[in-house]
């Protein structure tokens, strides 16, 4: 069943961006729904049903409902911009959910989330240098973005303290959705969309989100 969900995932995400690039903006929020559905089963199909593997799989579960949101954005143009506040918000919610599904687990958090704040410091005065946003984009990316850096250094720093098949699979999951956000943000704000960039972002996303799944094979 693993493969099953796995390639479907990989082969819906596909679609969905071939659907999404002709403008057919309905069809593609149904594609990408289905193929987030996908790593939200993978994930209930790795669980061991332990209070860690109810929590990522919660995170995946929000992750899912945020990808509609954020895509409903181009459905409803008008509220485009409010759409995009409350996927991200959603977003949010799931990084906080991860957070706290591995934070216990880590035995140097305050370093973790000292280092998670230098660096999201350094990285947002990169990304501002690269984009135009309004004043409520900006504070939400910081937060945004500081949330998900802290899930990356605690991720990473549970890696180096206890080497594991969940550890390893879920720090590098963490980074690929990491990345796929600073692609996101690029090409949303940046100067010019490009669809390169949005394949790249989806194909980092949903790779993340499945390593992230998959990582609860090894509880």
């Amino acid at each position: 069943m693993l493969y099953v969900t796995v390639g479907l995932c990989a082969v819906l995400a596909g679609i969905f961006l071939y659907t999404e690039s002709k403008k057919q903006y309905i069809p593609a929020v149904i594609l990408k729904g289905l193929a987030s559905l996908c790593f939200v089963i993978t994930g209930i199909l790795c669980s061991n049903g332990s209070d860690i593997a109810k929590m990522i799989v919660q995170g995946l579960a929000v992750g899912c409902v945020a990808d509609v949101l954020l895509n409903l954005r181009l459905v409803f143009k008008e509220k485009g911009q409010a759409i995009f506040l409350v996927g991200i918000l959603v977003f949010l919610i799931g990084h906080i959910i991860y957070l706290a599904a591995v934070f216990p687990l880590s035995l140097n958090g305050l370093l973790c989330v000292v280092i998670g704040i230098i660096l999201t410091a350094l990285l947002m005065v990169w990304i501002f240098k690269q984009i135009t946003a309004k004043k409520a984009f900006k504070i939400f990316g910081i937060v945004y973005i500081g949330a998900i850096m802290l899930l990356n250094t605690v991720a990473i720093g549970n890696l180096f303290a206890a080497p594991s098949v969940f550890t390893r699979r879920f720090a590098a999951g963490a980074v690929l959705f990491l990345v796929s956000d600073i692609v996101l943000i690029l090409n949303t704000f940046g100067e010019k969309t490009r669809q390169s960039l949005r394949n790249t972002n989806i194909s980092l996303y949903y790779a993340g989100q499945l390593l992230i799944a998959l990582s609860l094979l090894g509880l």
